[in-house]
This record gives structure tokens, C-alpha cells and sequence, in this order.
């Protein structure tokens, strides 16, 4: 089959979204760029049904313009065959999982398989709605959390006791101790809701230094 002008357009660009959000990509972890995240089955969805509406909940108002434009040019593709439709179908996924990454403050990297892991603390989250009972969710968060802040303590408390019998031990001491209190502060400001989004850097996740942590610096 001949592939359209339009075809090799949507190609390119999907091409070049991916590209682009490499160079920024950071290490976050995200599980709306699976291609059986939510977003995609969202995405698939509206296209059974030619009907853009589950789609839109998950981008922000902004982007709603872009997302039509896509949905439509999609929807013209796919009538051109199968090729044209499994690679329309592509482009599609790819802008709105980019949009709604966008929306997030986070890079766009690409989609990723089928079955890729999301790792256990969205995929207790996925659960929790699934079912209608948070609890696993709770405990397994409850009990990472209350593990990082005993062995950070643990090391805190050793390194205090030998703090003033030298310098470098009173060094290795405020490492840990800055360690410990960053800690806790991240902590708190993700349950305070204080915190950044799931992708988005901030001072509530390190980027800022502890108030005493410029006082001990070598």
C-alpha cells in the first residue's frame, strides 16, 4: 500500500515527540505510558467509539485543542488500511500520553511494552481501585516508610556516638545526619500533600538543602 503524505506526517511526529523527551527524560518512574496504562486504554477507547470524551479527563484544558486535532487526523488516517491504521493508532497513543505527561510537569520518553512494571507502589494504588479496599496499600507504604527512617536513624545514632573523635567522623556524622532529616522531610511533605506531583521535581524532594546543611559543607 502506498503510504500518504498524511501517514508519513503523523509518522514524523510521533517520531520527533519521542526524541525530544529523551534529551530532557529524568529517572521517574510512570506507568501512564504503558500501553496498557490507563491513558492508552483510555486513548484506545475513544477511537472504538470515535468518541474523544474518555480521553479528555486525563489531559489538562490547554492541550484539548491538540488532542481533537490528533483524534481527528487520526480518524481520517485509519480509514486508508491496516498499516495506516496501526500506525495512526500509534501516533495518537503518543500525543496523549505526551499531552497528559505534559500536564504532569514530566518529559514524554516514549511508550513503553505491554506488562512493564510499574513497580509495587503504583501497582498497590491500582489494586486499591480496583477492589475498594486501600489497606494493602496503606501497609505497604506504612511499613517502606517507617523501614527508611529506622535505618537511617540506626546510622544517624552510630555515627553521633564517634562525632567528636575526629573530624572526619564528625563529618561522616552530619552526612548521615543530613540524610536522615531530608528524609523525613520528604516524607512528610508527600503525606502532607506538600510535596511535588509523581514526576515533578521540587524542594520537597531534595532539589533544596536541608537548613543546616550549608553550615557543614567542606
Amino acid at each position: 500500500m502506498k503510504v500518504s503524505a498524511r501517514l508519513m506526517r503523523l509518522t514524523l511526529m510521533a517520531t520527533t515527540s519521542v526524541g525530544v523527551g529523551l534529551l530532557f527524560a529524568g529517572a521517574a518512574r510512570a506507568h501512564c505510558d504503558t500501553l496498557n496504562g490507563p491513558v492508552v486504554m483510555a486513548a484506545k477507547q475513544a477511537l472504538e467509539q470515535g468518541d474523544l470524551t474518555p480521553v479528555l479527563k486525563w489531559i489538562q484544558k490547554e492541550y484539548e485543542p491538540e488532542v481533537r486535532a490528533a483524534f481527528e487526523e487520526t480518524i481520517r488516517v485509519r480509514a486508508q488500511g491496516k498499516e495506516a491504521k496501526e500506525l495512526a493508532d500509534r501516533y495518537f497513543f503518543e500525543t496523549v500520553v505526551r499531552l497528559h505527561r505534559a500536564g504532569e510537569g514530566a518529559p514524554y520518553t516514549g511508550l513503553k511494552p505491554a506488562g512493564t512494571a510499574w513497580g509495587p507502589a503504583i501497582e498497590a494504588g491500582e489494586k486499591a481501585l480496583a477492589s475498594g479496599d486501600v489497606e494493602p496499600a496503606v501497609r505497604l507504604l506504612t511499613e517502606a516508610a517507617a523501614a527508611g527512617i529506622r535505618e537511617r536513624f540506626a546510622q544517624v545514632w552510630q555515627k553521633k556516638q564517634h562525632a567528636e573523635e575526629s573530624v572526619e567522623a564528625g563529618r561522616e556524622f552530619v552526612h548521615a545526619y543530613v540524610e536522615f532529616m531530608h528524609y523525613l522531610e520528604r516524607l512528610h511533605a508527600t503525606a502532607t500533600g506538600a510535596g511535588a506531583s509523581h514526576d515533578t521535581p521540587s524542594e520537597a524532594y531534595g532539589d533544596s538543602r536541608h537548613p543546616h546543611q550549608e553550615a557543614f559543607k567542606e
